[in-house]
C-alpha cells in the first residue's frame, strides 16, 4: 500500500522547488494540488503552512499546521514552523516553546537552534543561550550529509537517512558522527549486531565520547548483553553517579539479570523525584510482574495510564498479564485515546491490542478482532520482515545438516548435558514446559537466552540474511570450534544460573538452530514445543510482542513461518533421530501427570512431585505466559481461537493442510 507521502512526487517536488525561488503563491497550489489527492499528505501540509506564513498568512498556516499535527503529532518540523509563526506574531513563550519541542524530536535542526539562541537572549537566559549556540556551532561542524541523515531520521524517514549516511561514509570514510547515527537506525531496525560494531568502532576512535558509550549500553541491552552493558554503565557512572538516565539502565540490568528488589529500590528512589513520570511506573511494573506480585504490577501499571493520556503501553501491559480485566470505564477511556487523531502510531497500536484482549474477554469477538487486525497492520508498516530469508535459511539447513553430517561429526562439542533447551514458536506453551522443569530440584530456569542466535550472528558475517554464509560455514568448522563455542555459552550463561546442575533455555526461535546445538552439546536435551496450528498462529496474531518475532503481524507470515517450522523440525527428526522430544501441548494439558513424567524421564530427571505442582513454585518470569503458569494447570486457552473462527478464513487458507494437523 502506498503512503501519502508516496502519493503525488512530482507536485510535492515542484511545490518545494517553488518555495526554494521564493515563489510562494505558486508553491501555496502546487502544496493544494496535492492535498486535494491525498488531504492528510504530511509533506503537502507542512509546505502548504510555510507557503502561507511566508505570504503573511499567519493564522491560514496556524490552522494548517494543526491539521498536521492531527496526523503528524511527532513531526519535529511542524513545531519548527510554528515557532516562526509564533516569531511573527510576537509571541515568545510560544515560540520558544514550539522550537524547544522540535529540538526536543530533532536535535540537528540548526534553524530552530538559531531561533533559540535569539529568543532566550532576548528574555536574559544568558545559559540556554550559550547552550543553543553550541548546538549551532556542533552542526555547522559536521558535514551536511551528515546533518541532513539525522533530521531525516528523526522525520522517521529511517531509509532514506540509512541511505545518505552510508553513501556518505563509503565516500568519505569513517565518521564519527555518520558512524553512530548509522548504530541508531541499525537499533531501530533491530539491526543490533551492525549496531554495536559501528559502536564499539565509534568508541575506539573517541572513548570519551558519552552519549556514544551510552548509546552502546543500549545496544548491549537490547542483545541481553547484561553484562557487558553493566561495565559500560559503571564508566559512565563515576563520572555522573546520579545521572537519571543511568540510573534508570542499571535498574533494567538488575531485573534482568534477577536482581528485582535492587531494581524496585532504584525505580522507588528516580520516583520519588519525579513521582507522575509514566515510563518509570511501567518500568517497576515489569520488575513487579516478573516477581510475581502481580496486584503491585496492576497498580504500577495503572498509575502510568494515568500519568500519561493515550500512553498504549500502559494499558497493554495490563493486557499482556492475560489475568486482568479491565472495567468499562477503562475501555471507554481505551477507546477515546485510540481515536484520537493525535496519537503518536506506537500508542496506537499497543491501545488497538489491549482493546482487542478486553473485548475478547468480554465475549464482543467481532469488535475484538477487528482491533487485533488494526493493531496488526499498524505494527507490520513498521517492519522490514521478509518470509523469504526465513524459508530460505530452512532449506540451506536441511542441505547441509544431513545425517550424514552429523555422522562425521559425532562426539564433536562439549560432553556437557546441563543446557535444556526448549524451542519451538511463541504462545506455543513452552513457558509452561519451562515452570515446570524449574519446579524441580535439580534445574534452573532462566530466561530467553539470546546466545545462540548470537553465535548464528557471528558465524553469518556482515553479509547477514542477504548473502548467508550459515548455515554452510558448519561444514568448515571442526570439533574444536564447536567445543569452544560451547564453553563460551556456559561461561556466559552462568551470569543466569546459580548453582544448579541443569539449567533451562527457553528461546523459541532456536528451533532453526537445533544443528548447530547438537553439535556444540551432543548431550543436551532439546524439546519441541508445539500447539495445535491454527491455536498456534492465532495466538501469536494477538500477541504484542516488545521485540523480535516480526513474522507474527499478518497471517501469511504467520502461516509462513509455521510450515517452515513444522517443515524444519521434521528434517531434525531424521538426521538427528531422538535427539529432539516434541511435547504436543494440547496433550500435556489433557494428560498432565503422564506427560510430565515422560518429560523428567527424557531429560534424565528423577520424578518430583513439585513438577506437578509448578504452579507453587516463586520464581522469576519474564514472558507474556508469567501469570498463567502461577495457576494450576487448566484447559482455558485450547479452544479460544475458535471464537474468532468466522474471520480466520485467510489463515486456515494460508496454512493449507497444516490447518487441520
Amino acid at each position: 500500500m502506498q503512503s501519502d507521502s508516496q502519493i503525488a512526487p512530482a507536485t510535492a517536488a515542484q511545490a518545494r522547488q517553488s518555495l526554494e525561488r521564493g515563489q510562494f503563491a505558486q508553491a501555496e497550489r502546487e502544496a493544494a494540488a496535492l492535498l486535494a489527492e491525498a488531504p492528510e499528505n504530511r509533506d503537502g501540509l507542512y509546505m502548504l503552512a510555510v507557503a502561507q506564513r511566508l505570504q503573511g498568512q499567519i493564522d491560514a498556516a496556524l490552522n494548517t499546521l494543526t491539521r498536521l499535527e492531527e496526523t503528524s503529532p511527532d513531526y519535529p518540523r511542524l513545531y519548527q514552523e510554528r515557532g516562526h509563526c509564533r516569531v511573527m506574531q510576537r509571541r515568545a513563550a510560544q515560540a520558544i516553546e514550539a522550537f524547544e519541542r522540535a529540538v526536543f524530536l530533532n536535535p540537528a535542526l540548526p534553524a530552530s537552534w538559531r531561533a533559540l539562541e535569539a529568543l532566550y537572549r532576548m528574555n536574559g537566559r544568558t545559559e540556554d543561550a550559550a547552550t543553543a549556540a553550541a548546538h549551532v556551532a556542533k552542526l555547522a561542524s559536521l558535514p551536511s550529509e551528515i546533518v541532513t541523515a539525522r533530521s531525516m531520521f528523526a522525520d522517521g524517514e529511517t531509509e532514506a537517512a540509512e541511505h545518505l549516511v552510508r553513501s556518505y561514509l563509503l565516500s568519505h570514510g569513517d565518521h564519527i558522527e555518520g558512524m553512530r547515527l548509522l548504530a541508531q537506525i541499525g537499533m531501530k531496525l533491530d539491526v543490533l549486531d551492525d549496531a554495536e560494531l559501528l559502536l564499539e568502532n565509534v568508541l575506539r576512535m573517541a572513548p570519551d565520547y558519552v552519549a556514544a558509550r551510552f548509546d552502546y549500553v543500549q545496544v548491549l541491552l537490547q542483545r541481553h548483553k547484561h553484562r557487558q552493558a553493566r561495565e559500560q554503565l559503571q564508566a559512565l557512572k563515576r563520572a555522573e553517579p546520579n545521572n537519571r538516565a543511568y540510573l534508570t539502565a542499571e535498574a533494567t540490568i538488575c531485573t534482568e539479570l534477577g536482581e528485582c528488589e535492587k531494581a524496585l529500590e532504584l525505580y522507588a528512589s528516580l520516583l520519588s523525584e519525579t513521582p507522575d513520570h509514566p515510563e518509570l511506573h511501567l518500568s517497576m511494573g515489569h520488575t513487579l510482574k516478573t516477581l510475581g506480585r502481580q496486584q503491585d504490577a496492576i497498580a504500577a501499571y495503572r498509575r502510568a495510564a494515568a500519568c500519561r493520556s493515550g500512553y498504549g503501553d500502559a494499558y497493554w501491559s495490563l493486557a499482556n498479564l492475560k489475568t486482568y480485566r479491565f472495567s468499562q470505564q477503562e475501555i471507554a477511556e481505551m477507546r477515546r485515546a485510540e481515536a484520537a487523531p493525535r496519537l503518536a502510531i506506537t500508542d496506537r497500536f499497543h491501545l488497538c491490542f489491549a482493546l482487542g484482549k478486553a473485548l475478547e474477554d468480554r465475549g464482543e469477538y467481532e469488535e475484538s478482532f477487528a482491533y487485533y487486525a488494526r493493531g496488526n497492520a499498524l505494527k507490520k508498516s513498521e517492519s522490514r520482515y521478509r518470509a523469504e530469508f526465513t524459508e530460505g535459511n530452512t532449506r540451506r539447513q536441511v542441505e547441509v545438516c544431513t545425517t550424514g553430517f552429523f555422522a562425521e561429526r559425532t562426539g564433536w562439542g562439549a560432553p556437557s548435558d546441563a543446557p535444556i533447551f526448549i524451542v519451538g514458536l511463541p504462545r506455543a506453551g513452552s513457558t509452561l514446559i519451562e515452570q515446570i522443569l524449574a519446579s524441580h530440584s535439580q534445574v534452573e530456569g532462566t530466561m530467553e537466552l539470546s546466545d545462540i542466535p548470537r553465535l548464528v550472528q557471528q558465524l553469518q558475517g556482515r553479509g547477514g540474511e542477504a548473502e548467508p554464509r550459515y548455515p554452510g560455514v558448519l561444514r568448515e568448522l571442526g570439533a574444536a570450534d564447536f567445543a569452544r563455542f560451547a564453553e563460551q555459552y556456559l561461561r556466559d550463561t552462568a551470569l543466569y544460573r546459580h548453582g544448579k546442575p541443569r539449567f533451562i533455555d527457553k528461546m523459541p526461535n532456536n528451533f532453526r538452530h537445533v544443528g548447530l546445538i547438537h553439535l556444540m552439546f551432543p548431550n543436551a536435551r532439546i524439546i519441541d514445543a508445539r500447539r495445535a496450528p491454527m491455536a498456534c498462529c492465532f495466538s501469536n496474531f494477538k500477541q504484542l510482542f516488545a521485540s523480535g518475532q516480526q513474522f507474527t503481524y499478518s497471517f501469511e507470515d504467520i502461516a509462513r513461518y509455521y510450515r517452515t517450522y513444522v517443515e524444519l523440525m521434521a528434517h531434525w527428526d531424521v538426521a538427528l533421530p531422538g535427539a529432539v522430544l516434541r511435547v504436543q501441548h494440547e496433550a500435556l494439558v489433557a494428560d498432565f501427570e503422564p506427560q510430565v513424567r515422560r518429560i523428567l524421564e527424557f531429560c534424565g530427571l528423577p520424578f518430583e512431585q513439585a513438577c506437578l505442582e509448578f504452579h507453587k513454585t516463586a520464581r522469576r518470569v519474564h514472558t507474556a505466559s508469567s501469570e498463567q503458569v502461577r495457576r494450576p494447570i487448566n484447559t482455558e486457552g485450547l479452544e479460544q481461537w475458535r471464537h474468532f473462527e468466522p474471520w480466520l478464513a485467510p489463515l486456515s487458507q494460508a496454512l493449507g493442510d497444516l490447518a487441520d494437523a
